[in-house]
């Protein structure tokens, strides 16, 4: 059985999907004005409900991390399928925190042509702690002792196979309190670069989300990474947004 859970977010329905293409340039490196890499799901990251501008560079997608700030991941799925998206920060599943495929991961449910917003860790059915950017030393994977894929967001859809569903109340759910933002973390030796962008553990809010039980195809539909980081990292030269080598 696969773990999922759906948002109590409101459903928004696109009647109209409008795609600005970038023009071709010859540069390797570009900004992106407009996103929309498979035409039914789409993946935004979020700051004060804006999303950062986005940039391409080796068919990579990177956005500017905002030092300190809190942060949420927008999903998007212009379609007429249910699906369910195994969401990723710094390598951890944005539901348990567990470091696992993305077909054995716990997942989020977006409804057709919906648009859901997840804004924190999922702590339990009730609530959630939300993401903010800071470094490595001070983020969540840090925090929980693991060897986290920092900078990286990823999110994996998946469709769904059959309609009819089972709803359930959750077998279980983690502790609320999860680790203090202020505690010591374990580091690892791997995890020794402390600058570099990561994801905190921050305030709880409420989120209330339930279990339900789908059918899905084993082939992904959509496969979004977004990666972040600190423009200290950056090098901006005639509008291009290049990674330090």
């Amino acid at each position: 059985m696969i773990r999922i859970l759906p948002t109590l977010a409101v459903a928004m329905l696109l009647l109209t999907m409008t795609i600005t293409l970038a023009p071709a340039q010859n540069s390797s490196s570009q900004r992106v004005t407009k996103r929309m890499p498979y035409p039914t799901f789409e993946l935004e990251v979020l700051v004060d409900g804006r999303p950062l501008t986005e940039y391409r560079n080796h068919g990579r997608t990177y956005v500017e991390a905002e030092r300190g700030a809190e942060y949420e991941l927008r999903l998007r799925n212009s379609s007429p399928d249910r699906v369910a998206v195994a969401l990723s920060v710094d390598g951890l599943n944005t539901i348990d925190a567990l470091q696992t495929s993305a077909w054995n991961a716990s997942k989020w449910v977006i409804e057709p042509w919906q648009t859901i917003t997840i804004g924190g860790w999922q702590m339990s059915s009730e609530r959630a702690r939300r993401f903010y950017f800071t470094t490595e030393r001070d983020s969540y994977a840090a925090k929980l002792g693991q060897r986290g894929d920092f900078g990286v967001i990823s999110a994996v859809f998946f469709r769904e196979r059959n309609r009819p569903v089972i709803v359930r109340p959750s077998e279980s759910s983690r502790d609320e309190s999860g680790p203090s933002p202020g505690a010591q973390p374990k580091m690892s030796a791997e995890a020794s670069r402390g600058d570099r962008a990561a994801t905190g553990i921050g305030r709880s809010v409420r989120n209330d989300v339930r279990e339900i039980d789908m059918d899905l195809d084993s082939r992904p539909a959509a496969e979004l990474t977004i990666k972040y980081e600190y423009s200290g990292r950056y090098e901006y030269s005639r509008g291009r947004f290049c990674p330090e080598p």
